[in-house]
């Protein structure tokens, strides 16, 4: 199983509409509640300078987050919680509620689970890729050496 650290990348990975349309059939039956109001903003992406050990500012970077409370028809409550580099808080939202249904195993994870399961591999599809090509890129400095010139 996939941790769960990792469950909103690999379910941002398939379309939006398979993830909004999962989390809208599972609101019609159950009462979501926000824990903490579903913000969008801009996010600082912080790093040290490698020489003077100095913080610097690289840039900003879009940042949705979420974090719900869901109860069940049988009063099961559950809570989950996501965090994407998006501005879309609906989607932070659906994301949130996924997290909930699987770490719950609430009714219906299996389903999420299933796209869990589409989005890993997307993953690790997309993974093998840049590893072809960043190995189809790399130079054999080592011809170099062979090379005689008058300098040698």
């Amino acid at each position: 199983m996939v941790e769960r650290s990792q469950w909103c990348s690999a379910l941002q990975a398939l379309p939006e509409e398979q993830i909004l349309s999962l989390a809208k059939e599972m609101l019609s039956v159950w009462q979501v509640r926000p824990k903490v109001i579903p913000q969008a903003g801009l996010g600082m992406l912080k790093l040290h300078d490698s020489a003077l050990c100095e913080p610097f500012y690289l840039g900003e970077f879009p940042l949705a987050s979420a974090w719900i409370e869901v109860e069940t028809a049988d009063g099961t409550l559950a809570e989950g919680a996501a965090q994407i580099m998006s501005a879309r808080t609906e989607l932070a939202e659906a994301l949130a509620l996924c997290d909930a249904v699987l770490a719950a195993r609430l009714p219906g994870w299996q389903q999420v689970a299933e796209l869990l399961a589409a989005g890993v591999a997307i993953r690790a599809r997309i993974a093998t890729e840049r590893k072809r090509i960043l190995s189809s890129t790399q130079v054999d400095f080592s011809l170099l050496d062979d090379v005689g010139g008058e300098d040698a």
